[in-house]
């Protein structure tokens, strides 16, 4: 399933780092974040910087607001109350706005939370580009998928914001990279394709302290392709509100992974 035309692999290759910068840059990509804020944790429904009171209930989220506090749902100045459940589709049609501010409505583990997103944030203002690694044919290999049996395993681990939740695993994707056989634990994504989080040795010296993988959805015999050339930051690297799992046990690669994004591009 490897490309046999490193040329086009390339020019592929280029165009999915064009996108991505595009995406994160974005008005509401992941640097407009500027806070994410858990419901249990402003039990008075008072959120920082955010207008309104904010309260869990059985079936969502309730939403209190004057006139003057200048809410909107569903494009409609809000004056009393609105009950709101997880918003599904991209930020910028969510349901509670702001001015250009997004407010949008999540649920985790049946916890609910606000997120805050502005698309005048200091981190989009500030953000000069991705540094990746240009793209090299060696970092991308043939890969075979194995599903675990009843086709999931959840395990528990620490996310970026300091707190622990489940993981859902799908199986393991088995390849050799520089003659060494590696495995990474991957979930199944709803179309099918892989998702992994790992870390190598180049994590925090050289490389983000971890990474996202997304290995396209294996065919009937398990073949995919693991192409580290397109190893992506995790929407944590770009704002601090985000709740990225760490890799799982096991998803720590013994080898240096020199490919992909590395990390933010920094002012020199």
């Amino acid at each position: 399933m490897t490309t046999t035309d490193p040329a086009d692999a390339e020019l592929r290759w280029r165009r999915w780092h064009e996108d991505r910068v595009a995406a994160v840059s974005a008005p509401y990509g992941p640097l407009a974040l500027t806070g994410t804020y858990w419901l249990p944790d402003h039990p008075d429904g008072r959120l920082p910087g955010v207008p309104g009171r904010w309260t869990a209930d059985a079936g969502g989220v309730l939403l209190t607001a004057g006139a003057a506090d200048g809410l909107t749902v569903d494009g409609r100045p809000l004056d009393g109350e609105a009950r709101l459940t997880a918003d599904a589709g991209p930020v910028d049609a969510a349901r509670v706005a702001l001015g250009e501010r997004r407010l949008v409505v999540l649920v985790r583990e049946g916890v609910w939370g606000v997120r805050d997103f502005d698309p005048g944030a200091g981190a989009r203002r500030a953000f000069r580009g991705i540094e990746a690694t240009p793209y090299d044919p060696r970092w991308s290999v043939p890969g075979r998928f194995t599903p675990y049996a009843g086709g999931h395993r959840g395990v528990r681990v620490p996310n970026a914001d300091g707190r622990e939740r489940g993981l859902g695993l799908g199986g393991e994707v088995a390849f050799t990279l520089a003659g060494r056989e590696l495995t990474l634990q991957v979930a199944v994504e709803a179309d099918g394709s892989l998702w992994a989080v790992f870390a190598d040795a180049t994590s925090g010296r050289g490389s983000y302290r971890f990474r996202f993988l997304y290995p396209p959805a294996p065919d009937a015999d398990g073949r995919t392709t693991v192409d580290l050339n397109r190893a992506q930051l995790p929407p944590c690297a770009f704002a601090d509100h985000f709740v990225c799992p760490f890799p799982p046990p096991g998803n720590t690669l013994g080898v240096g992974v020199e490919a992909g994004e590395r990390q933010l591009r920094r002012v020199r």
